[in-house]
């Protein structure tokens, strides 16, 4: 039995909206807080030296490659050859390993809020989380195997959840601002960051938490109108996911000062503390409700985003032939979601191995942060070597054409790489520092190992052409 015949279902607002719970997490917007005022020159740096590059060579390297499902799989296969699209596409998709536990810790955290009297004691419950965490998993892998005519809803309760919180904070910090004053001042001298070794490693964090819009080119052919739609609506997210940072930082400082705030539960510290004080106590659980949504949506967006890698793989011969393969009723790959899910699930697991929550937290920032980084290493690699290629009308530059995009490219490029370096020390409050960068360099190596092998044993069978593996959906 042949896969439906895939029809575009997402619309200019459907994009806007996966492109906002893929770009933006509100878990960020508490971290961040954490150092004080100095977060929104960082938050303004993040968005001009990275954001901006990543925005210019997604909108060149997609409207260059519009063939494919691939992403930027396809883009650096294209411009940089086979090992490089490869090496791309798997350490991208591996990427999500520690990724999703991270997101569902912090979910695990917001509902403990919704269904104890001490929210702390079970956040801090090693079998809560677990249980939580792989509930969550395989209710957005299995909403997404059905279609995105139904996974869409996911994109939808993210950006529900992101922006509930955010517009809800600034409501918040308004009102205490007007009666209360501001908790932390906002000065010239406070806006300037701290220049040490353990903030910059902080840094890295926000880099991070700015990605995400490339994200968006695994779905371009499910888009409809998409050579009109894409530009648009990459260009609206980039905005909101700006405003949305840096308005949410500012709330939760006008409302609780950095040093009583942490990266885990600074949202919730927040919006408890604004409320007692405005006497607003009926929106903690509301709060909680819309990171738990928030959280999970993000989770099944990126599932929906990232298991078009290995579908793409397994058509390109790389993996097992049933990973390109659609299902043959939902026409999606659900190989690819079911295996995914599964690896994610080992991650929760060990995840929670000889570390405390909040600690194990830092460690898959840390995980996530190396292995979503290297991908955009041949990301912006792919946009400077296609500037020695003519670019045909179709193809969105930047104003300055060439040059601007060579530049962006390479500040975007040192950026990254520097992320990855610094990712790779460990938290202050660590307590086993060496430990910690064993878990977080020592799984990178391996990933990129195995990635190693399952390219060179494809190419050994003739893997590499997409033409080699037609016909096999």
């Amino acid at each position: 039995m042949s896969a439906p015949e895939r029809r575009p279902a997402l619309s200019f607002r459907d994009l806007v909206v996966f492109c906002l719970v893929t770009g933006m997490s509100v878990r960020w917007i508490a971290t961040a807080a954490t150092i004080g005022p100095s977060a929104i020159t960082i938050w303004v740096a993040a968005l001009i030296f990275f954001y901006l590059p990543l925005l210019v060579a997604v909108l060149e390297l997609s409207s260059r490659f519009e063939g494919g499902d691939g992403g930027i799989y396809d883009w650096s296969k294209q411009a940089l050859g086979r090992w490089s699209g490869f090496m791309t596409g798997w350490t991208y998709w591996t990427s999500n390993l520690p990724y999703f536990p991270a997101l569902l810790l912090f979910a695990a955290d917001a509902a403990s809020h919704l269904i104890s009297k001490d929210p702390a004691a079970l956040a801090a419950n090693r079998a809560y989380v677990l249980t939580f965490s792989l509930v969550a998993l395989w209710l957005a892998t299995f909403v997404n195997v059905i279609g995105l005519r139904f996974g869409k809803w996911l994109f939808d309760l993210g950006a529900v959840g992101n922006w509930g919180p955010v517009a809800i904070l600034m409501i918040l910090a308004f009102v205490a601002s007007g009666r209360f004053g501001s908790a932390s001042s906002f000065t010239l001298h406070s806006l300037v960051p701290t220049v040490n070794f353990q903030q910059a490693i902080f840094w890295s964090s926000i880099v991070f938490a700015v990605g995400g819009s490339e994200a968006s080119a695994f779905l371009r052919h499910e888009v409809v109108d998409a050579p009109r739609v894409y530009p648009r609506a990459l260009l609206v997210a980039g905005v909101l996911v700006a405003v949305g940072y840096i308005g949410g930082t500012i709330a939760i400082l006008v409302i609780l000062p950095a040093s009583q705030l942490s990266g885990l539960g600074g949202i919730m510290d927040a919006i408890v503390a604004g409320s007692a004080r405005l006497g607003w106590s009926g929106l903690a659980p509301l709060i909680a409700l819309l990171l738990v949504a928030s959280n999970v949506g993000q989770v099944g967006s990126w599932l929906a985003a990232t298991a078009r890698l290995p579908f793409v793989a397994g058509i390109d011969r790389y993996l097992p032939a049933a990973f390109g393969r659609m299902h043959p009723r939902f026409g999606t790959p659900h190989h690819a979601f079911i295996w995914q899910s599964l690896l994610a699930t080992v991650f929760i697991v060990i995840s929670q191995a000889g570390t405390t929550v909040a600690l194990a937290y830092n460690i898959l920032i840390g995980m996530g942060i190396i292995s979503y980084f290297l991908p955009y290493l041949f990301t912006f690699a792919s946009v400077i070597r296609m500037q020695t290629v003519p670019a045909g009308p179709d193809v969105i530059r930047p104003p300055g054409g060439r040059v601007t995009a060579t530049i962006l490219a390479a500040i975007g490029f040192t950026v990254v790489l520097f992320g990855i370096v610094l990712a790779c020390f460990p938290a202050a409050d660590e307590t086993n520092k060496p430990l910690a960068v064993f878990k977080v360099v020592g799984s990178m190596v391996l990933l990129v190992a195995v990635g190693q092998f399952i390219y060179w044993n494809g190419t050994r069978r003739g893997a590499g052409s997409r033409e080699a593996g037609a016909g096999r959906r």
